[in-house]
């Protein structure tokens, strides 16, 4: 089917990215294309009920549908919801059958999605009538490709931007953030997280623990332990293992932790979504990378420093239960020349933009 010219002038958009928190970020630029491209379309999100929050947050977006985890009410309450939206064009960045299918149930009658060989799941783009397959790259090249597509180019060079992550930071979130660091007399701070989905991507905690005595005492600044849903074992090793100066552990939210990342000194973490928020949100980011690639998912900013040791054939994006050892490689010496790199080098020029 051939789209009209300028179909999204006035028209209605959504944007399909259920999960997950890196994923999203990684998708926020598309969005600032297209609002830059079509800026009196009515744009929205359909994402999983978990990330609503963070999509809430976002600027340029009109409306955000979510889905409920799991049953079939809510999942058929939100298709309901896609109905009622007259949606004229839909682009699934996800690239799953359950994505694609989705934007096929909203009526859209233009549908973009990566085609098969770009897909994480090939047949999904079985659903599209528009498919891409963009070069390879970072994620968040591949997917303004879909925006492109459509007449929706890059809104600038990752090296000028200061808008590609609209993101502002909730008040509330931001006065209980402050509070809690208060309350332990935490004034100057730095962020860790030992955590990354799968232990193959993570750092060994006692590394973690190390640095944190390392960096604490060099700076006077006391870190502070980030942890998802599951993590908290970790993080406990981390302090077990740090000593003293001891970190803080704080269990936060989403919108939490957007404020604690906003006003950390840096980051120090795996491939995961803090990382990945922290540089939306203009943090000054120190990535450990082994089985997976940064080219494709590494920090989206140039003073970002990245540390890596892993060979051609250590690249797997296997989900393994234990230590890669291309991440077993990364030394504490590395890690920390690497945090002194970061701090030397000028502001990151990708910044969020803040109210």
């Amino acid at each position: 089917m051939t789209p009209p010219a300028n179909p999204l002038n006035r028209g209605r958009l959504l944007i399909v990215r259920l999960t997950s928190l890196g994923d999203i970020i990684h998708a926020l630029p598309v969005a600032v294309a297209l609002r830059a491209a079509y800026p009196s379309a009515y744009i929205s999100w359909l994402v999983d009920d978990r990330w609503r929050p963070l999509l809430n947050q976002v600027k340029g977006i009109d409306e955000v549908i979510s889905i409920p985890r799991g049953g079939w009410q809510g999942l058929l309450e939100g298709i309901a919801r896609l109905r009622r939206g007259r949606f004229e064009y839909v682009v699934d960045v996800q690239g799953l059958y359950k994505s694609a299918f989705l934007a096929w149930l909203s009526g859209a009658p233009f549908r973009v999605g990566f085609d098969g060989a770009a897909a994480r799941e090939s047949g999904a783009s079985l659903f599209y009538n528009r498919r891409v397959l963009p070069s390879f790259g970072h994620r968040i090249d591949k997917n303004l490709a879909l925006a492109a597509a459509i007449e929706a180019p890059p809104p600038c060079s990752a090296e000028e931007s200061r808008s590609l992550f609209p993101l502002s930071i909730s008040g509330e979130a931001e006065a209980s953030v402050k509070q809690a660091l208060r309350s332990h007399g935490v004034t100057g701070y730095f962020m860790i997280s030992p955590g990354g989905g799968w232990l193959s991507k993570c750092w060994p905690v006692e590394r973690f623990g190390e640095l944190h005595r390392r960096l604490s005492t060099r700076f006077g600044w006391r870190g502070v332990v980030t942890y998802g849903p599951g993590e908290r074992p970790l993080a406990d090793a981390v302090l077990a293992s740090a000593g003293s100066p001891a970190p803080l552990l704080l269990e936060l939210d989403l919108l939490q932790l957007m404020a604690a990342l906003q006003g950390a000194q840096f980051f120090v973490g795996g491939d995961t979504g803090p990382l990945h928020l922290s540089v939306a949100l203009g943090t000054p980011v120190v990535g450990l990378y082994g089985p997976t690639d940064p080219a494709q998912t590494g920090p989206y900013c140039r003073e970002d420093v990245v540390v890596r040791n892993a060979r051609p054939d250590e690249t797997t994006y296997n989900r393994g239960s234990s230590y890669a050892p291309s991440m077993l490689s990364i030394t504490v010496d590395q890690v920390e020349a690497a945090v002194m790199r970061r701090l030397a080098a000028a502001s990151c020029r990708v910044e969020a933009a803040r109210p």
